[in-house]
């Protein structure tokens, strides 16, 4: 029997099975989450907020998108817990219908010229429940599918996740698009925005036809077999892993890239108060464009991942994108379209992804099975949380008028990347230990010889 367990982890067709369940979670919540940042900066300050000062509609329009992020720690703790002690694939359910009825309900929002402040108000509250939900949709997605994979594989694997995230912004994105290319701006603005949000009740359907089909991990049967899961794994978690819990946080803090990208980077070329005067329609190609060659690059850096180790491409991602940072920002400020899109395809669709293809694998390998889904959810979450404060605080310190904006913003890009590479560096190397030793920080990994031929046989299977 002891055995048999050992061996359902590395089940190859249960492995895809568990994959695709989590890349189309991961597309469909993603998209729902992403949609409202594409708003955000390209249509909420206009039609949600008072138009006295359109630096403060900027700014308070970013914020809301910043209050997503802040309701995720304690998403964080209540689907952790489920995660850890109900199983991965209830907390995966609860992620996507929570995210797609509260989705839906902004696409029926008063405005503030309808209805003043409640606009606002209502758009805030909303939004922490988006927040709420998401905060466990990668750490149950990404310890879903780890712990299916097969061995020497769990970083080609688990990629997909972040590729589906990549997926959905795409979906978000050229929703949009159709929409503000052929729809007067007046319909856009009083209507047309709507309809990506009433969409997502494809969200709740699908994602729910998809989800109740998955099975629970080997790693969790066993753990919950043998009355192993804890009663708090919240708190176990923290006292067992506080350590590579704080690195985590600290890795996280790459959310910069897309916030610079896709958030502030947005409101910088679009917003009338800028002055750089990109078209709406063209502007959305940018991350578009971006996220397709992200989604090609993701799975090849996974599987690079198995190959040399987690730590490389994350390390020089995490470097190389906050430096690109500056060059894409300076091609927005000269209103250079096509430099804006190389930049972006090279910062956000190949370098980036060193980092973004390797944490669904990296961040849960350092937690232990009875408390991954706990420790990396909250973990991650604090430090996405702080990153989504940033396009509030460029709009703040890089106001329209400002001078030398592509430096203000990307020297503070990049000092966020440094931090999450020394993280990075500090963390020990795990695409070596077996399954069962993860989490354990005094564990040996395998030797390279007996780890390629383990992992040769999970390829011939």
């Amino acid at each position: 029997m002891a055995g048999t367990k050992q061996q359902k982890p590395h089940d190859t067709q249960q492995a895809k099975k568990a994959t695709l369940s989590g890349w189309i979670g991961s597309v469909l919540e993603y998209y729902d989450f992403f949609i409202y940042a594409t708003a955000a900066a390209l249509i909420f300050p206009q039609i949600f907020f008072p138009q006295g000062d359109p630096k403060m509609a900027l700014v308070a329009s970013l914020a809301t998108y910043g209050v997503g992020y802040i309701a995720r720690p304690i998403g964080a703790l209540v689907l952790g817990h489920w995660g850890d002690t109900r199983g991965r694939k209830h907390v995966l359910l609860v992620c996507m219908f929570l995210m797609g009825i509260s989705t839906m309900a902004v696409g029926l929002l008063p405005t503030y010229d309808q209805v003043g402040m409640l606009a606002p108000t209502l758009l805030v509250l909303l939004r922490l429940v988006q927040g709420f939900a998401v905060a466990g949709e990668i750490s149950g997605a990404s310890s879903m599918i780890l712990e299916h994979a097969p061995f020497g594989r769990r970083g080609y694997y688990a990629s997909f996740t972040l590729q589906g995230v990549q997926a959905g912004q795409i979906l978000a994105a050229a929703v949009f698009l159709p929409l503000a290319h052929f729809m007067p701006e007046a319909e856009f603005n009083s209507w047309g925005w709507r309809i990506p949000f009433l969409l997502s009740f494809v969200v709740i359907i699908v994602g729910f036809v998809i989800r109740r089909t998955v099975d629970e991990t080997p790693a969790f049967v066993q753990e919950n077999s043998e009355a192993a899961r804890p009663k708090a794994p919240v708190i176990q978690a923290v006292q067992e892993s506080w350590k590579d819990m704080l690195r985590v946080m600290c890795m996280a803090l790459m959310n910069v890239i897309p916030v610079v990208t896709s958030i502030f980077g947005a409101a910088y070329a679009v917003q009338p108060s800028y002055g750089i005067g990109f078209p709406k329609d063209i502007y959305l190609w940018i991350p578009v464009l971006g996220n397709c060659l992200a989604i090609l690059v993701i799975p090849y850096v996974g599987s690079l991942s198995d190959k040399i180790g987690r730590k490389p491409p994350l390390v020089i991602g995490a470097l190389c994108s906050g430096l690109l940072s500056f060059g894409y920002l300076y091609a927005i400020s000269i209103h250079n379209i096509p430099l804006a899109i190389g930049m972006s395809l090279l910062m956000w669709g190949v370098v980036y992804q060193g980092y973004n293809a390797v944490f669904p694998s990296f961040y849960p390998e350092l937690f232990p099975t009875r408390t991954r889904v706990s420790a990396m959810a909250i973990s991650q979450n604090l430090g996405t949380m702080v990153t989504a404060l940033l396009p509030a605080l460029f709009a703040w310190v890089a106001p329209p008028g400002a001078l030398n904006i592509p430096f203000t913003v990307g020297a503070i890009t990049f000092g966020v990347t440094v931090i999450a590479a020394l993280a990075a560096l500090s963390a020990r190397e795990t695409y070596r230990i077996p399954m069962t030793d993860l989490g354990n920080a005094n564990a040996v990994p395998m030797g390279k010889d007996e780890y390629d031929r383990l992992r040769s046989k999970s390829f011939a299977k």
